[in-house]
């Protein structure tokens, strides 16, 4: 069984550290490692940590993003979770995590949404309907794949470590969960579970100033992003790493069926890549790109052809 380490990053929030370190006790599967990162805290929140049992990772530099890194970065479990200071999972939180990456060797990573607490019945709901529904609808389009929410969401080491040199730890005005999740490369897969619960403050709600720099933060981090992860392409270079689970054409599928794999698998393929500009580290003009295509279409229309002289249509 694959060990679960658990990052939280903390800053001057004692009394909602200490019911989240109280609510990973309480957990079905405990946590193999606790690993909380003062991020300057002025507070009692690093004796909360250690009374805990948890590990406690000093950050100097201020900003979420960094204090992740720092966390991820000085665990030692095959698996990362992640959770915010204020974060109360519910009880199966870690024996959710750990089955999922135990069923499906293949996942990266998993995430849930939130509810919150704290607030007014109705700044609640709508907290969840409209900001976290909003959040992973408009998300998923733009990554083609679910986001990752930092206050519930646990990744393998080992795609941390790949993806490490891209996260931008420096920049503090980013939302690092979804700086990582642009961060993701195009052959991790990411599962979004609806019975993965945590409670969540609803403190951003508090005030319309809080709220707003939420946004704020939310569209500065997409602006910085897409200067050089547009979606288009990220969605096409998922799409020609992703197996192939849909149907194809009546007469592509013919082709697969009568032994001709290879040549409905070119067609497949290069049709993925026709799209302007380099796509999955191929850096070729358009025009060279065309070329190849165009070079081997003869051998896939002369066995097409072949199959219409001797009266099988495709």
């Amino acid at each position: 069984m694959s060990r679960i380490s658990v990052v939280i990053p903390v800053l001057d929030d004692a009394d909602f550290l200490r019911n989240c370190l109280a609510a990973l006790a309480a957990q079905n599967r405990q946590a193999d490692e606790i690993v909380v990162v003062d991020n300057g805290s002025t507070d009692d929140s690093v004796a909360v940590a250690r009374l805990a049992g948890a590990r406690v990772v000093h950050e100097p530099v201020r900003g979420i993003p960094k204090a992740t890194a720092a966390g991820f970065d000085a665990a030692t479990g095959e698996i990362l979770a992640r959770l915010d200071a204020d974060s109360v999972p519910a009880p199966d939180w870690l024996e959710r995590i750990a089955a999922s990456f135990s069923d499906d060797p293949g996942l990266t990573a998993i995430t849930g949404s939130g509810e919150f607490y704290g607030g007014s019945p109705i700044v609640e709901r709508l907290g969840h309907a409209l900001y976290l529904g909003g959040y992973f609808w408009s998300m998923s389009i733009a990554l083609g794949h679910p986001p990752l929410f930092g206050s519930n969401f646990a990744i393998r080491a080992e795609a941390w470590h790949r993806i490490r040199p891209s996260v931008n730890v420096e920049r503090s005005e980013l939302h690092d969960d979804l700086d990582i999740s642009f961060a993701l490369l195009p052959d991790m897969r990411v599962l979004y579970d609806r019975e993965l619960a945590v409670g969540i403050s609803a403190r951003p709600f508090s005030t319309l100033d809080g709220f707003g720099r939420r946004i704020g933060m939310a569209f500065g981090t997409l602006a910085f992003e897409w200067r050089d992860r547009r979606p288009i392409r990220r969605r096409v270079a998922r799409a020609i790493h992703a197996p192939v689970t849909t149907p194809r054409s009546t007469g592509l599928q013919r082709l697969v069926e009568e032994g001709e794999q290879i040549s409905a698998e070119l067609i497949w393929r290069r049709l993925a890549r026709a799209v302007p500009g380099p796509v999955d580290g191929d850096a070729r003009p358009d025009a060279a790109r065309e070329a190849s295509v165009e070079s081997e279409r003869p051998q896939v229309v002369g066995a097409h052809r072949n199959r219409l002289r001797n009266g099988r249509r495709p």
